[in-house]
């Protein structure tokens, strides 16, 4: 039965007047999404579309931004807290970001569609006068007075640090205030002339330096409560109101007294606040709802489950737990506000023909697979292209995919016409179109004779990738330097004293001046005091644990042993080294030709902006592949931070140089990833790229090794049959092997026969100590990617014992926000019980299971239907260290987490975290008695890191606790156990540069001695300048390790933009070091002056003709004389640092003449 009034979706009837309901149904397909868009187009006024969950708000969003064609109407968020009801965890400071930044429009909102789930909309939030209230505005010339913003921005939420790294921090340094206000893309740097306003300037959160300067800045408050005196004494008033008995028991009682908001502060924000609102309130009287499905049913489940954490959790006197009705609007309360306004309900159904209600003419769209196994695939396709009168529009996910569907349909004589998008469509008449649109259901509308069919329609499997977010820029430098951060009590090493403990700074009176030391302590209690001018001696140990290290005994001659024993070590190592570079540098192999505008056109199409570390590593790349040695270079980049990008740079030149190129990988699944990767990349370019794995039958394998032989296949990817005998490449000229750590020494030894002759790129997120320990000793070319894409949360650890509630809650956490979890139990023959378990404890859950010994399509198949999100726990072994990316698996439990290695334990983890949703992994142990020492440090390893780009920390991690796999040999590592990691690599670098020069590598004497010059005048970093010692300690490392005066102003200019003018010490500070470059030249070992006069102490061989020294004491006896054999002294009136300074640098000059 077809009712009477049908109704055409391409121009919607909308309610005229407020409190009107409308019933839309029949709107099969993507027309829900057509609906959204028209609707937004037509009305005037806002369009709030309500949702059942997360995962259908995101397809609305990308089938609505398709059927908008050309418009830009704006698409706002209101993303969900993604925690669960009365959760102890608070949310995310991006997500709280996001949040207040769209509530801060949401008054002003003219036009435009606004997507929520029915469950975020059900929270009270504060009334719109808060934010209208607590926005602060900020413009250039306006005074200000540091102290009382400090109180402002206190009482707004935010909190001081040191170092101002993400949304809701603030930084006081002297005149210049950081500041990271919530809803910007970017931070501020505050600089204060007085107690005005000098310049506004964003700055660049990770290497802290400025980029543009600005006007004004706007403030919104950095949590969506109050947190001011009032707040906090109406919290304390309504909280004992709210709850009996002594409210001083409560946890969150007291740390809200005290000013400090505990985790899952935010459940009790009605208690700051005097009313509350909901979203709906924020939104103007004009707003168009639309409901989507049955919201009103999923907001009564959402009760269920709210009520249900209530009746669990209530019983805590810590934390009690406010009545569901106070903290969430009850479902009836919620929808009778909604009658207001006027209103579409919308579903796929037909409805009958009662008032109000509208069905569309749309139909079901037919599943259109294409069947491979036929011999007519496309069968199904081509009837309804016959049967349907009309224009047929269909949509590709991608260019790659387009490419892929054109050729298919070529195949049967469909040749349909190229469009940008869907308005350019309506507006031709051609009967066949293509499109690009990520559209998961297609659409038929009979009446308007227009079609759309969507790739899901026909690829029934077909894997959908959501692309991740752009990116943003760090400097390389800073990982490097980030990895030795010291805490007390680490070990560290210095180069003429050995291992020692690290205790921290000192400032220390020497005589007339003070000067800050760094204080170790040795064997047997005994302390050294290291002047901050010779940090560049010390290095963090790496080796041991720290606990474990080998302190040494001041002056007992025991270190001296175990360095010279190194060092003769060393010089062998190095002579090794360089005879393999030798053969390298001997086999010489065409260059490739330069890059052009191809590959300019090439690079552009990647949709992302590439991150500077990944920049370099790409120009690396081809600065290697265009020159005449092969190229051997190791990409080490962490879990998704787009190595494979590199790789896909690097084909593309050896294609365009007419060279066929070799990806090998791991895993069947990865390589079938990386071939629908590579087919979307090359989509626009006359590249054919084959695939070699156990998916493909003997006969298609046959096909693709003859391509190989006679040069028709241009990119090849595939597992280790690749690297088989029987295939011989007809012009191979590049060899890409991908996350290196998964293959074996047999497979390695296969590929060395290549790396002679063709250029060979590595790509891997936690290198074997081998492989990094030939690149950091230059066997190897090493680019480390370490800045993650925006938005990529680093993951959560939690190490913890089995428990079921703390596995429910961990469960429910990530179900709820629509994603999905990895259970990761490492031994198929009780798999399948621990699934069934897992399905006792939530019982909400979809499971399924995964292992290796499953037939190789089952294993497909389980993989596919867990990326559809058609199971959302997927039990499994390692099986998934390399697999797919599931952008919405974000939570992972790893059983037994004790038995795996570290870099295992760190690949896996990288599973999850691949979207911008904060990640979780929970690692689950039996007690610490039961642990060996390794696991249990291996586990504290990975719980620090929290930091994102830390697989290669990781690797130098590993090489610590497994001692670095000596080079070239099987030959483990004594000596570096010794002496550290850190100093064994120094000694061989300098070892190979020695040997390279023709100079004996000499074993006693270090060639970098460190020249002492004493001023005694204060050069220091003042602490009032800069009180963080952790900073201090860096900058001055940084400061005593710089190679030349350029690297010196450098960081002269960025401690000026990130802490003011330099005072009068740090310029003496940077002053001696210039000195101290000029001293090196000449061969001096220590300069002292003092107002009177100074001397100078000469090595036993200096850089210094004895005649112009000569020369010198004739031409001014009175000013300089020799006293012995290597000092000569110098009188002059200095009386402070500037006339020292000035007068040591004609002398230096004067002797290096």
């Amino acid at each position: 039965m077809v009712s009477a009034s049908t109704f055409n979706p391409l121009q919607p009837q909308l309610p005229s007047k407020s409190s009107t309901l409308y019933r839309a149904g029949q709107l099969y397909g993507s027309a829900q999404g057509l609906l959204v868009a028209q609707a937004a187009l037509q009305h005037d006024g806002p369009l709030l579309v309500l949702t059942d969950d997360t995962a259908t708000a995101h397809r609305l969003e990308l089938d609505a931004r398709f059927y908008l064609g050309e418009n830009d109407l704006p698409i706002l968020h209101f993303p969900d807290w993604e925690t669960l009801p009365y959760d102890t965890f608070s949310p995310h400071q991006d997500i709280v970001s996001e949040r207040l930044d769209t509530l801060h429009q949401l008054p002003h909102f003219k036009r435009g569609i606004l997507l929520v789930p029915i469950s975020t909309i059900m929270h009270r939030l504060a009334p719109r006068e808060f934010l209208e209230g607590n926005t602060l505005i900020l413009k250039t010339g306006d005074t200000f007075d540091i102290e009382a913003w400090r109180s402002k921005l206190e009482k707004a939420g935010y909190r001081y640090v040191s170092q101002v790294m993400e949304h809701g921090e603030f930084a006081v340094r002297g005149a210049i205030i950081d500041l990271y206000p919530m809803g910007s893309k970017l931070p501020f740097r505050i600089d204060l002339f007085d107690d005005e306003v000098d310049t506004l300037r964003t700055f660049d959160p990770e290497t802290q330096r400025s980029i543009d300067t600005i006007d004004s800045i706007q403030l919104l408050p950095a949590r969506e409560f109050p947190v001011t005196d009032d707040s906090i004494q109406r919290f304390r008033r309504q909280f004992r109101e709210h709850f009996d008995g002594d409210p001083q028991r409560s946890l969150v009682y007291r740390e809200v007294s005290q000013g400090n908001m505990p985790g899952g502060i935010e459940y009790y924000s009605p208690l700051f606040l005097e009313k509350t609102n909901s979203l709906i309130d924020y939104l103007p009287d004009n707003t168009l709802l639309l409901n989507i499905n049955d919201p009103h049913h999923a907001a009564s489940n959402f009760w269920e489950e709210i009520s249900q954490r209530y009746r669990q959790h209530q019983v805590d006197t810590e934390r009690p737990l406010l009545a569901p009705q106070d903290m969430f609007f009850p479902v009836e309360e919620l929808f009778a506000t909604f009658k207001q306004y006027q209103r579409i309900h919308a579903q796929t159904f037909e409805l009958d023909d009662s008032a109000g209600n509208q069905n569309y003419t749309t139909v079901i769209p037919p599943q259109l697979t294409l069947n491979a196994r036929q011999d007519r695939p496309c069968d199904a396709l081509l009837q309804f292209i016959d049967n349907f009168d009309g224009r047929i529009l269909f949509a590709a996910e991608t260019a790659g995919r387009r490419e892929t569907l054109l050729e298919l349909l070529r195949e049967n004589a469909i040749h349909p016409k190229a469009y940008q998008n869907w308005d350019e469509f309506l507006a031709d008449d051609e009967a066949l179109g293509i499109t690009v649109a990520p559209l998961e259901q297609g659409l038929v509308l009979p009446d308007n004779k227009i079609s759309v069919i969507a790739e899901p329609q026909l690829f029934g499997q077909q894997v959908m990738q959501r692309r991740r977010r752009s990116r943003k820029k760090r400097d390389s430098d800073a990982v490097i330097r980030n990895l030795a951060e010291l805490t007390i009590g680490d070990a560290v090493v210095h180069e003429d004293h050995g291992v020692g403990r690290y205790l921290g700074l000192e400032t220390i009176d020497a005589g007339d001046v003070a000067t800050e030391y760094v204080t170790l302590e040795y064997a047997k209690g005994d302390k050294l005091y290291v002047p901050v001018s010779a940090l560049d001696l010390i290095s963090r140990y790496s080796g041991a644990a720290p606990e474990l290290a080998p302190l040494h005994r001041l002056g007992s001659g025991q270190w001296e042993k175990a360095r010279r024993k190194a060092a003769e070590k060393v010089r062998d190592v190095a002579a090794e080294l360089l005879d393999i570079y030798a053969q390298r540098a001997a086999h010489k192999k065409p260059p490739l030709n330069e890059p052009d505008e191809q590959y300019s056109a090439f690079s552009a199409a990647f949709p992302f902006e590439t991150t500077p570390d990944q920049q370099d590593a790409i120009d690396d790349v081809v600065k290697d592949m265009t020159s005449d040695t092969p190229m051997d270079r190791l990409v080490c980049g962490d879990v998704g931070f787009g190595k494979t990008e590199v790789a896909m740079r690097a084909a593309f030149l050896a294609t365009q140089s007419g060279k066929q190129v070799m990806v090998l990988v791991p895993t069947t699944l990865l390589a079938q990833q990386h071939y629908e990767n590579f087919k979307d990349r090359f989509a626009d370019w006359p590249v054919n790229i084959e695939v070699m794995s156990r998916f493909r039958s003997k006969k298609e394998l046959d096909r693709v090794k003859n391509a190989m032989s006679d040069g028709t296949a241009d990119i090849i990817i595939g597992t280790h049959k690749l690297i088989q005998q029987d295939i011989n490449p007809k012009r191979l000229g590049l060899f890409v092997l991908d996350e290196e750590h998964r293959f074996g020494v047999t497979q390695k030894e296969q590929i060395k026969k290549y790396r002679a002759e063709i250029d060979v790129l590595t790509l891997t997120a936690t290198p074997i100590p081998r492989t990094l320990n030939m690149s950091i000793s230059g066997i190897r070319d090493l680019s480390i990617i370490a800045t993650p894409p925006a938005r990529r949360l680093a993951i959560k650890t939690f190490v913890q014992q089995w428990d079921s509630e703390k596995i429910r809650e961990g469960m429910l956490r990530e179900i709820k926000r629509g994603g999905q979890i990895y259970f990761l139990h490492n031994k198929v023959e009780d798999i399948d019980r621990i699934a069934r378990e897992i399905e006792q404890i939530v019982p909400e859950a979809k499971v399924t299971v995964a292992h290796g010994q499953m037939r190789e399509r089952e294993l497909e198949q389980v993989m596919l239907d867990f990326y559809h999100q058609r199971f959302n726990v997927l039990v499994c072994t390692t099986i998934i260290e390399t697999g797919i990316d599931i952008p919405s698996a974000n939570t992972i439990f790893i059983d037994r987490a004790d038995k795996l290695g570290l870099a295992q334990l760190y690949q896996i983890r990288g599973r999850v975290g691949r979207s911008h949703h904060r990640a979780y992994a929970y690692l689950i142990t039996p007690p610490q008695n039961s642990m060996t020492k390794d696991a249990i440090k291996r586990l504290e390893a990975i719980e620090s890191i929290e930091d994102l780009g830390a697989g290669f920390t990781l690797a130098t991690h590993d090489m610590e606790i497994r001692g670095a796999g000596e080079l070239l040999g099987d030959d483990q590592s004594g000596q570096m156990q010794e002496i550290g990691f850190g100093l064994y690599n120094e000694l061989l670098e300098r070892a190979v540069s020695a040997l390279k020069s023709g100079k004996d590598p000499s074993l006693s004497i270090s060639d970098r001695q460190f020249i002492e010059i004493d001023l005694h005048v204060p050069a220091l970093i003042p602490n009032d300048y800069l009180p963080d010692v952790h900073t201090r300690l860096v900058l001055y490392k940084r400061i005593s390790a710089a190679k030349d005066n350029e690297a010196l102003r450098e960081l002269q200019v960025e401690m000026i933009d990130r802490f003011g003018l330099l005072p009068e010490q740090i310029q003496t500070l940077f002053a001696i070091h210039e000195c101290r470059f000029k001293a090196k030249q000449i061969g001096i070992r220590k300069i002292d002056v003092y107002d009177q006069g100074g001397r100078i102490l000469f090595d036993q061989e200096p850089n210094v003709e004895p005649m112009t020294i000569i020369q010198l004491i004739q031409s001014q006896p009175a000013r300089f004389k020799l006293d012995g054999q290597d000092k000569l002294r110098f009188i002059a009136d200095m009386p402070d640092a500037d006339s020292r300074l000035s007068i040591l640098n004609t002398v230096l000059d004067a002797l290096s003449s």
